[in-house]
Parts: structure tokens; C-alpha cells; sequence
């Protein structure tokens, strides 16, 4: 029996950067108890935007990693045993529902489809959760909502969200910052000055040019916040890079020649 991977938000103010209206349609979202699904590449804030809108909301967050082996009742519970005999434990999805907090699957189409099923109640005007080992049916307490992210890129013939299921939320396209919006955010991240900041989100910028068969997978943004905070603790770029970008971005020698040859262009060594 696999545990979803549960993360309760904690108690620091998440640094976030806008890119568009998606604080004001979230805002507006919650206000009229609608889910709220985020789509977008790995590492491009959608998790960081999620624990910003709920402290701005001042709510409980579960955040919910989502895997191959995740179960209905992973979400909502099941009966343990201890040592005074069998006892109902409450799984993330139905603590968020009786604290009236926000719970947040991350990459949700990782999770098995009969998984889905079940947050169908919640996100129609019944909003309710049926809980089969106890006999309950939950309504949720006022500030529940459900929040859903993936990975469009990830989606093939086997994977993806059914229609049924997508057509029961609102949408949030997310995708990376400009330069200079991602700039700004590697900064106050790391710490490392903006020039830097700046080379590192031009050498991203490029690299995500690349097409499929050069990189697997564009540098996300999560990426280059690695990389400056190890330039800003002292190790040189070189190495930083070396480490944080080209060996992490792919195992083929070609490719990782192409990402170094862009790394030197726009990263010039001794500058």
C-alpha cells in the first residue's frame, strides 16, 4: 500500500510572479466555489502559484503528488488497524473537504483513471463526497476547492483527462515567463545578481528553441533557480551549469555539446 505523497503548505510567504490575470481568475474562481484545473510545463510555477493563491485566500493547503499507484482511497481514506482495533483515517481529499481548504493534484493524469472518478460529486453544485467505508456523505465546508495540474507535453493515447472530467473545471494555461519576468523570479529566488539572472534565462530562452529531438525536455524555470543558487554560494559557472543544466538536460553527448556550446555563447567564461 503506497501513501499519496501529502504537503501541507507551510508557513512562508511564497514569492510569486504574475504573468497574466490568472491571480484575478483564481480570486474569481474561488469566490464562485468552481475547481480549477492548471495546465503547463514541468517546473513553469504552477505549484508555486497554487501555495501563493492560498495564502492569499489565507486557506489550508494539501497538496497531493499524484503517481501510477495512487488509489481512491489513498484520496479519501480507509480503515486502519491499531491497538485498540480497526480505525477510519481521512485522506488529503477528505480533510480538505471538512476544513473547507484547497486540495491541489499535482499531475493528475499520472494517477490511475478510476482515481478521477471520484472528485466528480465535488465539482458539480452537489459538492459532495461519498464516503463508502463510513456510510457519510460529506458536503464540503465553505472555501473547499479543488484545484488539478498536468503536463500537456506528457499526454498521449494512453493518458489524459476525459472530456467528462476536464468540462467540470476552469482552465488556467500556464506556460514559462518571458525573459525578463523569469529574470526577475531566478533573482529574488537565488539571490544571484540580475546580470547573472539574466545570462542564465537567455541560455534557457535558446535551449527551449531547440526542437524535440535535441532535448527531451526545455530547462525549466525551477532549473535555473538550482543553477544561480549555486553560482551564488561560490561554485563557478562553469561547473554550475556543467552540473545544473547540460548533464540534467540530457545523456547524449551531442546534445550535451549543443547545450554547452549555448552556455558559452550567452555565458561567456572569465565575464
Amino acid at each position: 500500500m503506497n501513501a499519496p505523497a501529502v504537503s501541507p503548505a507551510d508557513s512562508r510567504l511564497h514569492f510569486y510572479q504574475p504573468q497574466g490575470s490568472e491571480v484575478e481568475l483564481f480570486l474569481h474562481a474561488s469566490r464562485n466555489q468552481l475547481p480549477v484545473l492548471i495546465k503547463g510545463p514541468t517546473g513553469c510555477g504552477k505549484t508555486r502559484f497554487i501555495e501563493h493563491m492560498a495564502e492569499q485566500l489565507k486557506r489550508p493547503l494539501y497538496t497531493v503528488a499524484c503517481h501510477d499507484d495512487l488509489t481512491a482511497a489513498d484520496l479519501i481514506g480507509r480503515y486502519l488497524i491499531g491497538n485498540d482495533g480497526t480505525f477510519w483515517q481521512d485522506g488529503p481529499l477528505t480533510r480538505a473537504v471538512r476544513e473547507g481548504a484547497i486540495c491541489y493534484l499535482d499531475e493528475v493524469i499520472e494517477a490511475r483513471k478510476d482515481t478521477t472518478v471520484v472528485i466528480h460529486p465535488l465539482t458539480d453544485d452537489r459538492r459532495i463526497l461519498p464516503l463508502d467505508g463510513t456510510g457519510e456523505q460529506l458536503h464540503a465546508a465553505p472555501g473547499f476547492m479543488l484545484v488539478m495540474s498536468y503536463n500537456p507535453g506528457y499526454r498521449n493515447l494512453m493518458k489524459g483527462l476525459k472530456p467528462s472530467t476536464r468540462q467540470r473545471f476552469v482552465s488556467i494555461g500556464f506556460n514559462y515567463p518571458d525573459e525578463q519576468q523569469e529574470a526577475r523570479i531566478v533573482m529574488q529566488e537565488s539571490g544571484i545578481d540580475l546580470q547573472t539572472a539574466q545570462r542564465l534565462c537567455a541560455v534557457a530562452a535558446a535551449l527551449r528553441k531547440l526542437n524535440d529531438a535535441d532535448l527531451e525536455e526545455s530547462p525549466s524555470t525551477r532549473l535555473l533557480i538550482h543553477c544561480a543558487r549555486l553560482i551564488r554560494s561560490g561554485l563557478p559557472a562553469e561547473i554550475a551549469t556543467e552540473a545544473a543544466l547540460t548533464e540534467t538536460l540530457s545523456d547524449e553527448p551531442a546534445t550535451q555539446q549543443a547545450v554547452r556550446q549555448i552556455i558559452r555563447a550567452l555565458m561567456p567564461v572569465g565575464e
